[in-house]
């Protein structure tokens, strides 16, 4: 389960066409990332780059000409170097590398500075995005800077962001692509159920970060698309937590919220059960309430619909129900136009999916909220949190975060959910638990 050759092809001819003539591209690799003294972090490829030819290795720059009948794509990369390679692990070198991404050519990385001010010569425009490559910007400016005192030349081509072209084209996911997003989800479901299983008071909040990670990485898929959050109790109020260092309290509840990466895309999933497998009345209330406006919020994920309907539909249901509780007073209409729900729901219903798990795409278009179209992949994840010391609440309330989490491809059939192999339901997460409780018995 990969992307094909082909479809790497496929995505830089469409973003040829969208370049005007006498332009050029340029995407850059990501870079090893220092850790400390002479250690680095694994190596994660820039997904931009990722996305036009999946080429995994550092220090490697794309280069996109359009015109010449379809167009040219070069790359320039690193050289096969024996020494190197018997300790860091095999490169691709130039020749392979061209014949392996179906590129029209390709270049040893140091030959950049002699090759790549001529390409950019005489251009218009140079499609770039400024500011994310400190050292390659400088050095695309001292080019341009040649090119505007070389005497003969029209001067140096406008620099333009290349971001608003590119992330429109990695908005829409390909069937390939919606197939890897639902195997990275699958993969964290199993990895939320594991943590479900395994979890009951006297556990620490690492214990159930170590049983996701040990799930997904068993199932092949040995990075996260982000810092796990496993927030037991108030924990769960804190959006970023990340500690996961406390302690597990019986009659608490505990908020997961991890997704895996697999071969580049991310999953992105949240679920909140009970540390002692039974919700109690208060919690079970509050948490229907969240179940039935991530619901709303799905059944409002539609080919037509415009980006903002599914957090309008899940703010009217969860409002509704904080009214039915008492924590909200007052007209439905009113609270809703006051933002009085933001109170105990301050986010937004969800965001963009796909290589990252923030992924990128505009939100509205021409000030406009975007349409909805079929390929777009989203998450779902309303939630109540409910502070601790708010004395305004029933004590009983008091201290309750819950979230729950989906990732939803927007197919031509209507919504898709990747993850719903991860128990939502009450009845669901507490079977589930049971039968954890079961096996940790039997093993004892």
């Amino acid at each position: 389960m990969t992307i094909s050759r082909a479809e790497y092809i496929r995505r830089r001819q469409r973003l040829l066409e969208a370049l005007p003539e006498n332009s050029l591209a340029i995407v850059p690799s990501a870079r090893e990332q220092l850790r400390s003294r002479d250690t680095y972090f694994p190596f994660r490829q820039d997904s931009d780059f990722n996305y036009l030819t999946g080429f995994a290795e550092p220090e490697s720059l794309l280069v996109m000409m359009p015109g010449r009948q379809q167009g040219e794509s070069l790359l320039f990369c690193r050289e096969r170097d024996a020494e190197k390679e018997l300790w860091d692990g095999p490169r691709t070198g130039p020749e392979q590398a061209a014949e392996t991404c179906g590129l029209c050519d390709a270049f040893p990385i140091g030959d950049l500075d002699d090759i790549l001010p001529g390409l950019m010569e005489g251009r218009d425009y140079i499609y770039y995005t400024m500011g994310r490559f400190p050292q390659l910007d400088r050095r695309l400016q001292s080019y341009l800077a040649a090119i505007a005192n070389a005497p003969g030349t029209k001067g140096a081509p406008e620099i333009i962001s290349l971001d608003p072209l590119l992330h429109d084209l990695r908005l829409f996911k390909s069937a390939a692509e919606i197939r890897l997003m639902a195997r990275a989800a699958e993969i964290s479901a199993q990895g939320h159920c594991r943590a479900m299983a395994a979890c009951r008071p006297g556990l620490s909040e690492y214990h159930l970060e170590a049983e996701f990670l040990h799930s997904c990485m068993a199932a092949g898929a040995r990075e996260l698309a982000y810092p796990s959050i496993v927030g037991g109790g108030a924990n769960a109020l804190v959006m970023h937590y990340c500690s996961n260092s406390a302690p597990l309290r019986n009659g608490d509840l505990v908020l997961m919220d991890a997704g895996c990466e697999f071969r580049g895309y991310a999953a992105d999933i949240t679920r909140t059960f009970p540390v002692n497998g039974r919700f109690s009345g208060a919690q079970k209330a509050v948490y229907e309430i969240v179940l039935a406006g991530q619901q709303a919020a799905i059944d409002h994920i539609a080919v037509g619909n415009h980006w903002d309907q599914p957090h309008l539909a899940s703010v009217k249901v969860i409002t509704e129900g904080l009214k039915e509780l008492g924590l909200l007073r007052g007209d439905l209409s009113g609270l809703i136009e006051s933002g009085a729900y933001r109170r105990f729901y301050m986010h937004r219903v969800g965001h963009w999916l796909g290589m990252d798990v923030h992924d990128v795409g505009d939100y509205k278009v021409h000030g406009q909220w975007r349409q909805l179209e079929a390929g777009m992949v989203m998450t779902v994840e309303p939630g109540i949190y409910i502070p601790a010391g708010d004395e305004r609440v029933p004590e009983k309330f008091r201290g309750i975060g819950i979230r729950i989490e989906d990732d939803v491809a927007l197919m031509k059939g209507g919504p898709q959910v990747l993850s719903s192999a991860a128990p939502k339901s009450v009845a669901d997460i507490e079977h589930l638990m049971r039968a954890g409780d079961l096996v940790q018995e039997a093993l004892l």
